[in-house]
């Protein structure tokens, strides 16, 4: 499964990259403004140090707008950006224009299977299911996210990747994986998390404290 950053801060994604895991970044109108900066100043920089898809949003609402910003954000930006686009009548015809011309589109704003498969078949690289905010609405975005699994698997999609987002746990994260999802986009806070367990700490702690012993021994 890919593991993808959510976020447009660029000492988040350089941390993660630091890592070796960083497969890609997604960023959003509103993660660009809580970071202060140039949108195309926050891409460029990300692009910088994530090598994978770096996720950019259109804001037009009809489909010649989103073709337009789309295209126009292609031939500025650097070449592993792919364009965001909602999940809308308009958004599809865009996807599929976009789609023809060779650039990747990552639909998003999916909830339902049904949004999920058009948007597959309007040609998008990475469908995006908002499972946290369907629990929000008194849904279960686990089982959306398996039901859009059980699917593509079905019906053997296989140039359409699911990204899950709006992940809100590191459960969230893990079940993606069992469910085999191709990618999921994760807050910074919940990638910190993936790494966190007390009984890592307590052992090395214990490691460490011995080999103290052993230097102080002479055996070292």
């Amino acid at each position: 499964m890919e593991l993808i950053l959510d976020s447009a801060v660029i000492e988040e994604v350089e941390e993660i990259a630091s890592w070796g895991v960083l497969d890609g970044v997604t960023t959003n109108p509103t993660l660009i403004r809580r970071s202060g900066r140039n949108f195309e100043e926050v891409i460029r920089s990300i692009a910088m140090v994530c090598s994978g898809p770096i996720s950019a949003e259109v804001t037009g609402t009809s489909a010649s707008e989103m073709v337009r910003e789309g295209l126009d954000l292609k031939s500025r930006l650097p070449e592993n950006v792919i364009i965001k686009i909602p999940c809308t009548p308009a958004g599809l015809s865009a996807t599929r224009s976009l789609a023809d011309q060779d650039i990747g589109v990552n639909v998003t704003l999916v909830f339902s299977v049904a949004q999920a498969l058009l948007a597959s078949k309007a040609g998008a690289s990475y469908v995006s299911p908002f499972l946290g905010r369907v629990d929000d609405n008194g849904g279960d975005g686990l089982k959306l996210i398996e039901n859009i699994s059980e699917t593509w698997k079905n019906q053997g999609i296989t140039g359409c990747k699911i990204l899950a987002a709006s992940i809100r746990s590191v459960h969230h994260v893990e079940m993606c994986a069992r469910l085999g999802v191709h990618a999921a986009t994760i807050p910074y806070t919940i990638f910190t998390e993936l790494m966190e367990n007390r009984l890592t700490e307590e052992g090395l702690a214990k490691f460490l404290k011995d080999w103290e012993a052993v230097r102080s021994e002479g055996r070292a």
